[in-house]
């Protein structure tokens, strides 16, 4: 099995961006060879804001937003591949996780729903595109997520180091790497999610840059303790979360006993997301915490894990040669290749899921 180029893309729950990269797959190893970063207009994002937090909608609207998604993720590769300059019939195959609009796992009909039409993909770019990643895991008994893991054990698995990898975006998640113990991964709760929705609301920003925000406030101990009482935090993995539970109506209904500054819930927000983390990581035997995704830019909270977790040494992804903006695409790149040789890409005892089970549906150019 020779050299192979795949492109991943990600758009995570923030909705800042897509995230688009090139690797090289060689077995076991992989090679960033380029990314970008592509915008998505504000008018797309209030759009699937509006269906990700319950407004009146219907097929119509949903079918429009998958195909205006399944341009823009296929407009991001071609950007990619511009930038790169590279000849689309030397990608093997594209790996899209698609925007996520909806997260159910624990209903009684459990599902997980990501747009973003692969047909466009395939056929605006000219390369095999594999889409459809979560539902497989969740056929098979699994929450469909987290999916990432099984790609931290293979870029960081170390045999006498305990590594847990966070990824801080929208919602934050951890991988647990631990000599002679199976793979644990789940998501802790909010990320940056709160965090941008809060500052959204009152300063029209789209997230507080490097935590400028939160760190003129204070946090408030008691509403600190009333967020941290959500049954979420005391459930046992395997569990997932999204913007389905976090999100403003869940805050406000916090808030409602409290007359407090915006600048000080926003402290407190950014307290509840290193908090949540640091409680789950502390779990484990201290080791290395690696940090990715967008909360890795925001000293605060960087700071704030740090202080919560001395025994551990806190780093970036980045020290350890993974760029922390581009993980989860180099993720979605790397099932790709998984799911193109026919091998699986979920970990069970991450998931839940009964089984191992190769990931994804393929939609040929």
């Amino acid at each position: 099995m020779g050299s192979e180029r795949y492109i991943g893309i990600m758009s995570g729950t923030s909705m800042d961006g897509v995230d688009t990269v090139l690797v090289d797959i060689d077995g076991g190893n992989i090679q960033l060879l380029c990314e970008h970063a592509f915008p998505m207009s504000e008018d797309l994002k209030q759009s699937l804001l509006d269906v990700c937090l319950g407004q009146p909608t219907n097929l119509q609207i949903i079918g429009e937003l998958d195909h205006r998604l399944g341009h823009l993720f296929a407009d991001a590769v071609i950007a990619l591949l511009d930038k790169a300059n590279v000849d689309p019939s030397t990608v093997a195959a594209i790996g899209s996780h698609g925007q996520t609009v909806f997260h159910s796992p624990e209903t009684e009909y459990a599902f997980t729903m990501q747009l973003g039409d692969a047909n466009i993909i395939s056929a605006k770019t000219g390369i095999t595109t594999i889409a459809d990643f979560r539902r497989k895991d969740m056929a098979y008994g699994g929450q469909g997520a987290p999916l990432v893991p099984a790609f931290h054990q293979q870029l960081f698995g170390q045999p006498d180091l305990t590594r847990v990898i966070l990824n801080i975006g929208g919602i934050s998640n951890i991988t647990v790497l631990s000599p002679n113990k199976p793979v644990t991964g789940f998501d802790t709760g909010p990320g940056n999610m709160l965090m941008d929705a809060w500052i959204n609301k009152h300063k029209d920003q789209r997230y507080d840059n490097e935590g400028t925000w939160a760190q003129s406030g204070t946090v408030n101990a008691k509403l600190l303790n009333s967020l941290l009482s959500d049954p979420y935090f005391a459930l046992a993995p395997p569990k997932s979360t999204g913007r389905e539970l976090f999100n403003l109506d869940w805050l406000h209904s916090h808030l409602k006993a409290f007359n407090l500054s915006p600048e000080d819930i926003q402290r407190t927000l950014a307290e509840l997301t290193a908090v949540t983390i640091a409680n789950d990581v502390r779990a484990e035997n201290p080791g290395e915490l690696l940090v990715c995704g967008g909360g890795a830019h925001n000293p605060l909270i960087m700071a704030r894990l740090t202080g919560l977790l001395p025994k551990w040494t806190v780093l970036t992804t980045a020290d350890r040669g993974v760029d922390i903006d581009n993980m989860e695409a180099m993720a979605f790149a790397w099932l790709a290749y998984r799911t193109i040789h026919q091998l699986p890409g979920n970990l069970p005892e991450v998931t839940g899921a009964k089984q191992l089970t190769c990931l994804g549906a393929i939609y040929p150019a």
